[in-house]
C-alpha cells in the first residue's frame, strides 16, 4: 500500500488546479500558524474546495481531492491582514483527515501524479487553438504564448492544455472539481470538449 503524507488543509470555496495562482487574505490564527510553517519547513499546504461548512469558523467538509499550494509572495492589504499569492502544484487524494485543536484540518493525503509529459492527441487539437487565442486575449501570466515558439511545445501537453482551458474558460467549481479527480489528461480534455458541445 502507498504510503501517505500528512498535509495540513485550507479548505475554500474554490478549487486550485496545477499551474493555476490564486490570491489569499489570512486572519484566522491557525492560518497564520499554517503560514508560519510553511515558511518554516520550505513545504506547501492543500487546498481543498469545501463541500459543507464555511470558510470561517468550526472545520469545514472538504472534498476528497486537492491541490498543494506553494507561497509565491506575501504582503499585506490595506487592513493589515496578511495576503498570499500562491501556486497550485501536486494533485492530492486525502485518505483521511484530523483536526489539530486550533480548528485546522491536516489530511493524510496520497499524491496524484501525472504519467510524463502526454502529448495532446489529434481530436484534441481545437482545444490547444483555443487556449492559444484564450491567451493572446489575457496576455497576463502567458502573453503572446499562441505566437511565442519556445512555448508551443507546452501547448502540444495534454496536461497543461487542459489545465490552463479549466483555469480560463468560465466553468463551475463542480466542474472543475470533476477534471481535478480525473487521472488521465485525455480524459480531461474529453470532459472539456463534452461540456463546450453543451453549450
Amino acid at each position: 500500500m502507498t504510503a501517505t503524507e500528512p498535509l495540513p488543509l485550507f479548505p475554500l470555496h474554490t478549487v486550485l488546479l496545477p499551474g493555476a495562482p490564486l490570491g489569499l487574505r489570512v486572519f484566522e490564527r491557525r492560518y497564520l500558524d499554517l503560514v508560519a510553517e510553511c515558511g518554516r519547513n520550505g513545504r506547501g499546504f492543500g487546498i481543498c474546495m469545501i463541500l459543507e461548512g464555511e470558510e470561517v469558523g468550526a472545520p469545514a467538509t472538504p472534498a476528497a481531492f486537492g491541490v498543494e499550494a506553494r507561497i509565491e509572495d506575501f504582503g499585506s492589504d490595506r487592513n493589515g491582514l496578511l495576503t498570499l499569492q500562491v501556486r497550485g502544484q501536486r494533485r492530492f487524494r486525502v485518505a483521511r483527515s484530523r483536526a489539530r485543536d486550533s480548528g485546522l484540518l491536516v489530511g493524510d493525503v496520497l499524491w496524484c501524479e501525472d504519467a510524463g509529459t502526454p502529448s495532446l492527441l489529434p481530436q484534441h487539437a481545437a482545444l490547444a487553438t483555443l487556449l492559444g487565442e484564450l491567451l493572446d486575449k489575457v496576455g497576463g501570466e502567458y502573453p503572446g504564448l499562441g505566437h511565442a515558439g519556445a512555448n508551443l511545445r507546452q501547448l502540444e501537453d495534454a496536461a497543461w492544455v487542459g489545465w490552463r482551458l479549466a483555469e480560463l474558460l468560465p466553468l463551475s467549481d463542480e466542474q472543475r472539481l470533476a477534471l481535478l479527480q480525473q487521472d488521465d489528461p485525455h480524459r480531461r480534455l474529453d470532459r472539456l470538449l463534452e461540456w463546450m458541445d453543451e453549450e
